[in-house]
């Protein structure tokens, strides 16, 4: 059978099934990973650090949140090794798996009062091997999608992995108000918090199903037929293309790092600051992950008509500008004006990068290298900007007071804006070459 170009339609794989198997199977990962980022605000605190005064609680299991962040680039390495040198479809099965188990073992795990010191090494184990998924889960759903889409709608198609971040953030969000709300306090702590992680498992079945009834991309195999995969993926890549990693590292960090802010740290800082109920910031959370549904793909079909660097500057810029006006919002305390600062961080600032970032990143790299390029460049920034955000955003807090945290944020946005201005625009370029 001839191997088709990837302009034209994949054989056996329709588009449609292709973005639709991404997103579902992305769905599941960022469920499980936005869980532990939830219950560590919430809950981790509580039950595995209850040692420390509430602060320290809170910053220590902050700290375990960022373990998940360091592990990302070892499973960006390891998967995009074998993703460029076996095809995307077999690591996306393996990456779905590995979140899958530890995410139900955490669900089951003891607490501190039950086994000590074991409890949170444990969970730090297993947060690292969330990590290690979702390390080799972001490169290979976004190339599927990517490479099997034509050249006038990578942006778009490639939008919709993307959304597998608001929908599993509002997913596990969703769960975890809906029995925070009806369960007590002390039955929440008790097992609640439980269900959402054990849940994860019937999930991650389905995900299964979907993703191994899809084909492999049609840019990969062209290269198979015509040519070796590269022997070694990284080494070819750092010293061909090291300058659009490092520039892919920087255009990540003010989406990245601003939106665990937006949506982690400002559930402990709505309830442990501002001393509100923690509802407040769920709902706030919530809604702009149900806004994202929309405004991710919206932003991926405005690159692919505008070009990738204005719409992704433009968000870039736009969460400059709203640093400080942020907080200001929040420390109002009306509930309303939570909900708009939220909403308007997320869908207007962070959603503007996101949905042309899966297209940017896949455009940046070759084919031989691209699963290892786009994952290491993503997954490296997790480490820096998004896995450290909260921890850091609760010291500055500590310190110096919100002010800071603003001021943190406005940093790692104008990163981002000369990280962008220095990246060529790729939305013209041909995939295959």
């Amino acid at each position: 059978m001839p191997i088709k170009h990837p302009k034209d339609k994949p054989a056996g794989s329709s588009i449609r099934s292709v973005i639709l198997a991404s997103f579902i199977g992305t769905t599941i990962e960022w469920y499980d990973f936005f869980l532990y980022g939830t219950a560590s605000a919430l809950v981790f605190n509580r039950l595995f650090f209850p040692r420390f005064d509430p602060l320290m609680g809170t910053f220590s299991a902050f700290g375990t949140f960022a373990v998940g962040f360091v592990a990302r680039p070892f499973g960006g390495l390891v998967f995009g090794h074998y993703g460029d040198r076996l095809g995307r479809k077999t690591m996306l099965v393996s990456s779905l798996m590995i979140m899958g188990a530890a995410t139900f073992i955490i669900g089951l795990l003891p607490s501190y009062e039950s086994i000590g010191i074991a409890a949170p090494v444990i969970l730090v184990i297993l947060r690292f091997a969330q990590g290690i998924g979702i390390g080799g889960e972001w490169g290979g759903a976004v190339l599927m999608a990517v490479e099997h889409s034509g050249d006038k709608h990578r942006g778009f198609h490639g939008s919709w992995p993307q959304m597998g971040v608001p929908a599993g953030l509002l997913l596990s969000t969703l769960v975890f108000g809906i029995l925070s709300s009806r369960l007590t306090p002390s039955e929440f702590l008790s097992w609640g918090w439980r269900v959402p992680f054990l849940l994860s498992a019937i999930l991650v079945a389905v995900g299964l199903f979907i993703r191994l009834r899809i084909l492999e991309t049609p840019v990969f195999l062209r290269l198979m037929s015509q040519e070796q995969p590269a022997g070694k993926p990284i080494a070819e890549l750092m010293r061909n293309q090291l300058r659009n990693v490092l520039l892919g590292v920087g255009m990540r960090f003010a989406e990245n790092g601003t939106f665990y802010i937006l949506t982690v740290f400002v559930l402990s800082y709505v309830e442990g600051f501002l001393k509100m109920p923690r509802s407040t910031a769920l709902a706030g959370v919530t809604l702009s992950a149900f806004i994202g549904l929309f405004t991710t793909p919206a932003y991926g079909a405005l690159s692919d008509r505008l070009g990738r660097r204005p719409v992704y500057l433009g968000g870039a810029i736009f969460t400059l500008l709203f640093a400080f006006p942020f907080f200001w919002l929040l420390n109002t305390r009306s509930p309303h004006l939570i909900w708009l600062a939220i909403v308007l961080g997320v869908n207007l600032g962070h959603d503007a990068m996101y949905g042309p970032q899966a297209a940017i990143f896949s455009e940046l790299f070759g084919t031989k290298v691209r699963y290892t390029g786009a994952s290491l460049s993503y997954q490296l920034s997790s480490v820096f900007a998004g896995g450290f955000a909260p921890l850091v955003a609760t010291a500055l807090l500590a310190t110096w007071g919100s002010l800071a945290v603003a001021a943190y944020v406005a940093l790692m946005a104008l990163i981002t804006i000369v990280s962008t201005l220095l990246a060529a625009e790729t939305f013209r370029d041909d995939l295959s070459s």
